[in-house]
């Protein structure tokens, strides 16, 4: 190569580096989900107590995290799993209600996520398991000509504080997450 394009192909080098998509940060890899499905606002849960169908009904966890149910008042919801939630009402019903209450706690319908940036609908979009950015932006009726198509920015709430980063499309998406498709530059 001669002395004079050296230059050049170090120039385009270091232009196409540039240019490409960042992926997730070692801080963000915690955020991706691991153990169980913890409830929060939004949630709609179906709970059925057995042997008492005026107690079994859908209900949604609002938005301070609790559930209402018969006999018992408020719950706490927020942050436990489907099981910790079992038990917790099974104690509630313990006390004066039931002898030996049976109780399966299920989620009926999950939180929203939302989808904004570079895509045909912009909007919130029911959740469904196993979906990836990918299958999210599909769900919003895929990208715009500009959207950038490998990559894209997911804020998630992680111990209690909002977390964003930059993230490849067969990411996994979790119920509440934001997905923002950012436009391309070419």
């Amino acid at each position: 190569m001669s002395r004079h394009l050296a230059p050049l192909a170090l120039a385009i080098a270091m232009t196409a580096t540039a240019c490409a998509p960042r992926y997730v940060d070692a801080d963000y890899a915690v955020a991706q989900p691991s153990g169980p499905y913890r409830l929060a606002s939004g949630d709609r849960l179906r709970i059925i107590v057995f042997g008492q169908d005026n107690l079994s009904n859908i209900y949604a966890v609002d938005g301070a995290g609790r559930i209402s149910m018969p006999l018992i008042d408020t719950i706490e919801a927020q942050g436990h799993t489907t099981q910790q939630l079992e038990k917790a009402i099974e104690g509630r019903l313990r006390r004066g209600y039931l002898r030996e209450p049976k109780v399966s706690v299920e989620v009926d319908t999950y939180r929203p996520f939302f989808v904004l940036g570079e895509v045909t609908n912009s909007g919130q979009f029911p959740y469904v398991n196993g979906m990836t950015v990918q299958t999210a932006v599909a769900i919003a009726g895929g990208f715009t000509p500009r959207g950038q198509r490998s990559s894209a920015e997911v804020t998630r709430q992680v111990d209690g504080q909002l977390v964003t980063a930059t993230v490849p499309i067969t990411y996994a998406v979790q119920p509440g997450d934001t997905i923002v498709i950012k436009e391309r530059w070419f």
